[in-house]
């Protein structure tokens, strides 16, 4: 999916709760990335799941929402945190297999 956003929606409560873990959440949002949608952790907004890379390489779990605000769109980080290796061979395995299958559906 490509989206165009404008920005992120930082406040004092989501931007410590981020940098807690050390993550460069922007510079992981420009580039590629797993998002899927999150809708057991809310009712009120559309929530999602990144994961991606930081800028050394690190795999980054991101819990985020997109918000409109007066700019445009942005994305609003609720928590981050750096991923275990379990859950990287995890994401690793699942990626293959869905490109795997992306490569025959086009072969």
């Amino acid at each position: 999916m490509d989206l165009s956003v404008a920005g992120f929606d930082w406040d004092r409560g989501n931007l410590e709760k981020c940098r807690r873990h050390g993550a460069d959440i922007e510079a992981m949002f420009r580039r590629i990335l797993w998002v899927t949608p999150d809708p057991s952790h809310s009712t009120r907004e559309s929530r999602f799941r990144a994961i991606g890379m930081d800028l050394t390489g690190r795999y980054v779990f991101v819990a985020f929402t997109l918000r409109n605000v007066t700019s445009g769109l942005s994305i609003r980080p609720i928590s981050a945190r750096y991923m275990h290796k379990k859950e990287i061979l995890h994401y690793e395995k699942q990626k293959a297999e869905a490109e795997k299958t992306s490569d025959a559906k086009d072969g």
